[in-house]
């Protein structure tokens, strides 16, 4: 019988005291050893071919070369698992977060606080899991990965003119939504609707951030809200996004689906049930399998339905999933223009 060797996890955080409070929650865990804790990005960089982590928790906030920095340099250089650990809500530091995440850090969790703190149990838990999931992400082997040849196909065109556009992602999701909305047009004439998974605490920092790096209006999504063309309504914070009868959205706290909250299966069964047809849904990159009840139901109604390649994809999850009930995959880079030809092709006489 063999036993799996704990994952090797490196902290890069530059006080001493979250270092001493991180390594006392991983040690927590015996799915995980800590193999050093350093206080500065540069350290972490040169001791990266030493200590062999299978993955990083990674401050922001450093002295020297800051978290976003070390992100993009270890991302080029020896790629690794990164787990970003965020300790404040201010627009600078989420900022750096969510830029970090699209340099290839796969997630960010809220940094420890004290354990007298009612919320300590419930955070050290987070961060336990995410450090676990995420090391299990091979970030080197993705992109050593050749791109699929560019479909020789057409898009078919929409039995029913869209109305509406629904997207998911999850883990490497930032980056992934920034690339195919950048290359969409500010005036998209379709309400988009998003749910990232995300912890609460970060959604509007992440819509913010959104907001600054894609040409459409980002804007965080709340009761009774209508959905607008040119604009990308993003799922709160721990609450379902959904459309109603009327065409406005709902939010709700209703139990999680799948253990998700929001999830993409409450938003695309909406869609489904409202617009049926006349949706376009798009899965991208994700660990599990949120979205694809929606999917199933999507294709059925014969809306058209886009994931993620394998190729492409950070974790190959929710666009796999999406891909069995019959969506088409599409590389990354291909899915703005073929949404782009599809609307084209709509609009022809």
């Amino acid at each position: 019988m063999t036993t799996s060797l704990p994952v090797r996890v490196l902290i890069v955080e530059d006080s001493a005291v979250v270092r001493q409070l991180l390594t006392h929650i991983i040690a927590g865990d015996p799915r995980l050893q800590v193999v050093g804790a350093v206080s500065n990005a540069e350290e972490a960089i040169s001791r990266l071919s030493e200590l062999k982590p299978d993955v990083i928790s990674m401050d922001i906030r450093l002295p020297g070369i800051d978290g976003l920095e070390a992100t993009r340099q270890i991302m080029a250089d020896h790629p690794t698992p990164i787990v970003v650990i965020s300790g404040s809500v201010e627009p600078e530091s989420l900022y750096s977060s969510m830029n970090a995440l699209r340099a290839g850090a796969l997630s960010v969790v809220e940094k420890p606080v004290g354990g007298s703190n009612e919320h300590y149990a419930a955070i050290a838990q987070q961060i336990r899991t995410q450090l676990y999931i995420m090391s299990q992400v091979a970030v080197v082997r993705r992109r050593m990965r050749p791109r699929p040849p560019a479909p020789t196909t057409a898009p078919r065109r929409p039995a029913i003119p869209p109305k509406i556009m629904v997207v998911a992602s999850s883990t490497g999701g930032p980056q992934a939504l920034a690339k195919v909305f950048a290359g969409l047009p500010a005036d998209w004439p379709l309400p988009i609707l998003l749910v990232q998974h995300m912890g609460a605490p970060f959604m509007p920092g992440f819509a913010a951030w959104l907001d600054s790096v894609v040409p459409q209006r980002v804007a965080l999504g709340k009761q009774d809200m209508k959905p607008l063309p040119g604009t990308i309504t993003v799922a709160p914070g721990d609450r379902h996004l959904r459309i109603g009868r009327d065409g406005r959205l709902c939010t709700g706290d209703d139990p999680a689906i799948g253990g998700q909250r929001p999830a993409a299966n409450a938003l695309f069964t909406s869609a489904a049930d409202v617009f049926g047809g006349a949706t376009i849904g798009v899965v991208l990159t994700g660990m599990g399998d949120d979205g694809a009840a929606g999917v199933r139901q999507l294709v059925h109604c014969g809306a058209t339905v886009l994931a993620e390649h394998e190729n492409t994809a950070v974790v190959y999850g929710m666009p796999a999933a999406a891909a069995r009930h019959g969506a088409m995959t599409l590389p990354l880079d291909l899915m703005a223009p073929h949404l782009i030809r599809l609307l084209n092709r709509n609009g022809e006489s």
